[in-house]
């Protein structure tokens, strides 16, 4: 019908080229979102219940957070509400609903009061003001940890520097702190140092190759192996973690390719990837440990999966990573709650609980149980079998790029918190994961 409707405009002549054009475009967004609702559809017969209810927990405690930094920066650590109106993107809050309305709902870390001009404005609580004080005293012992986290990224990275922008993006998730880019990028220069492009880029950039680094977290879970001064990335054959939700029945039928993917060799994430042809097995599976690193360095073991994608060209990994994400379900789980999607370390939950909480992540629990938002009550879909055609393509090559390349991604900040952790627009949205999954039923 659509080509129908095409060529009966196109009767018209030249001068309705601009108008077929627009037309066709507006034709591709609707099947992108048709397609786009199916692809959720379809999706939650596998979700695994657990870690969706790890995904809504912090749903509301993001944005509390946010609004709690926010108020953080303030001289007098106070705001107008109407100020508070410019975020509301950022926490996904569109009107008529009021922002003095969700506010109210924490009265433990949130006060609402009117000047004499009627103005109302808001501030923390004491208790609040104190759980900003105690989460600053904790980044900034946790420091090492992250700058070595931090250091390793440059490590893994081709050309040893990353743009700060793209650091950024993992602000909250490794634990930095909000001014990390004016003042604690610097305390570290024997670590890296900032430096700028000819056009006035930003990079951070590794001052030295530190052995003892260059050893991932699985090699020392594994094998034991803490530091090294020797060391030299090279060839691993470990095999990853893998956990499946108990009712998944076909990883006995898939058996076989999991022990096949499991004992192939590959490339350290701290080696040389240049030399690697991109869509190969070795290609792939080199970027699921690389993937697998990144994830060990967050605080909660899990991340947006767009911050993901910023980095496809910097840790070369391939073009269509959500479909690799998928496919390696047991080692990755990817939580389809909402417009965007994260990524779990499967190994590191216990049905809905992290494993191992460091002292941010307990904080942040304290914070959660302050909070008298709860959100709408949701229902999670339980755990399916995946479709047949999907798992006869596990632990195979996930990449047929010919070629590793980056699409160019949009830069913003917010009022200097330097990260869109927050906010709608991502490169991989509802859109991709469909692509992705379209990928995996065709392959």
């Amino acid at each position: 019908m659509a080509n129908r409707v095409i060529r009966n405009v196109a009767l018209f002549g030249e001068s309705h080229r601009a108008s077929i054009n627009e037309f066709a475009h507006s034709l591709s967004q609707y099947r992108l979102m048709t397609t786009s609702k199916r692809v959720q559809d379809r999706s939650s017969k596998k979700r695994v219940h657990d870690l969706e209810i790890a995904t809504e927990k912090w749903k509301i405690a993001s944005k509390v957070l946010f609004f709690m930094e926010i108020l953080k920066q303030e001289p007098e650590q106070i705001i107008p509400i109407r100020s508070l109106d410019q975020y509301r993107r950022q926490i996904n809050l569109p009107k008529p609903h009021k922002i003095s309305d969700f506010i109210r709902k924490s009265p433990k870390l949130f006060e609402l009061y009117k000047d004499h001009r009627g103005v109302l404005w808001c501030g923390m609580t004491k208790e609040a003001e104190e759980l900003m004080q105690e989460e600053e005293r904790i980044i900034d012992e946790y420091g090492e940890k992250v700058a070595e986290h931090v250091t390793r990224m440059l490590m893994m990275s081709v050309d040893k520097r990353l743009k700060l922008d793209k650091i950024a993006h993992f602000r909250r998730d490794f634990g930095l702190p909000i001014d990390f880019r004016t003042n604690w990028v610097h305390k570290y220069p024997q670590h890296f140092r900032v430096v700028k492009s000819e056009d006035e880029i930003e990079y951070l950039e590794l001052v030295s190759w530190n052995p003892s680094w260059a050893i991932t977290e699985l090699e020392k879970k594994v094998l034991g192996v803490s530091e090294s001064t020797d060391h030299t990335p090279g060839l691993l054959s470990l095999s990853f973690p893998v956990k499946f939700p108990p009712n998944y029945k076909k990883v006995y039928r898939y058996a076989g390719k999991i022990d096949h993917f499991q004992k192939r060799s590959y490339m350290s994430p701290y080696a040389d990837a240049w030399g690697l042809k991109a869509g190969s097995q070795e290609f792939d599976k080199r970027a699921v440990a690389v993937m697998h690193e990144l994830l060990s360095f967050t605080i909660e073991k899990r991340l947006v999966t767009d911050h993901l994608t910023h980095f496809r060209r910097e840790f070369v990994m391939p073009q269509k990573l959500m479909r690799l994400l998928l496919k390696h379900f047991g080692i990755f789980y990817v939580s389809e709650r909402g417009k965007r999607f994260s990524v779990f370390l499967s190994e590191a939950y216990e049905a809905s609980e992290l494993i191992e909480k460091c002292p941010l992540v307990l904080w942040k629990e304290r914070v959660q149980g302050l909070i008298g938002y709860r959100g709408r009550k949701k229902k999670i879909g339980t755990f399916d079998d995946l479709s047949d055609r999907e798992d006869e393509d596990l632990f195979g090559s996930d990449s047929d790029d010919n070629s590793v390349h980056v699409e160019p991604e949009h830069q913003e900040t917010i009022s200097g918190l330097e990260d869109d952790s927050l906010t709608d627009n991502s490169e991989m949205e509802i859109g991709e994961v469909c692509r992705a999954y379209k990928d995996i039923e065709t392959s």
